[in-house]
C-alpha cells in the first residue's frame, strides 16, 4: 500500500494529519506501513498535481476525501467529521479508508 501526506510549506495541520495516520495504520493492523510526505510548493505544482489543500492524504495515489469540484490551490484544507469539520481526517475515518484500500 502506498501511501502519501501532501501538505503546504510549514502546513499547521501537518503534525495532526501524521499523528491520525499513524494512529489509522496502527488501529487498522498495519503498524510497520509506512508514509511519505511530499511538500507542494507553488500553485503551478498544485495545479499540476490536482492537489486541493494542506493536508491532502493519498492512498495508493487516491484521495478518499476528495470534494467534488474542489479546484486546485496552496491552501488549508477542511474536512466533514462526525464531531463536524476538523483540519485533518479522524483515524477512524482514515482507518475505515485504508480498509477499503486493502480489499480493493
Amino acid at each position: 500500500m502506498e501511501i502519501e501526506l501532501w501538505v503546504v510549506p510549514d502546513c499547521p495541520n501537518q503534525q495532526l494529519a501524521e499523528e491520525q495516520l499513524r494512529q489509522a495504520l496502527d488501529d487498522a493492523g498495519l503498524p510497520t506501513t509506512g508514509f511519505t510526505t511530499r511538500v507542494i510548493a507553488d500553485e503551478t505544482e498544485a495545479e499540476r498535481s490536482g492537489f486541493t489543500g494542506s493536508p491532502t492524504i493519498l492512498i495508493n495515489g487516491h484521495d478518499p476525501f476528495a470534494e467534488p469540484d474542489a479546484t486546485p490551490s496552496l491552501t488549508c484544507r477542511l474536512y466533514r467529521t462526525p464531531d463536524g469539520l476538523a483540519r485533518a481526517p479522524d483515524a477512524d475515518l482514515l482507518r475505515h479508508a485504508l480498509e477499503d484500500a486493502r480489499r480493493s
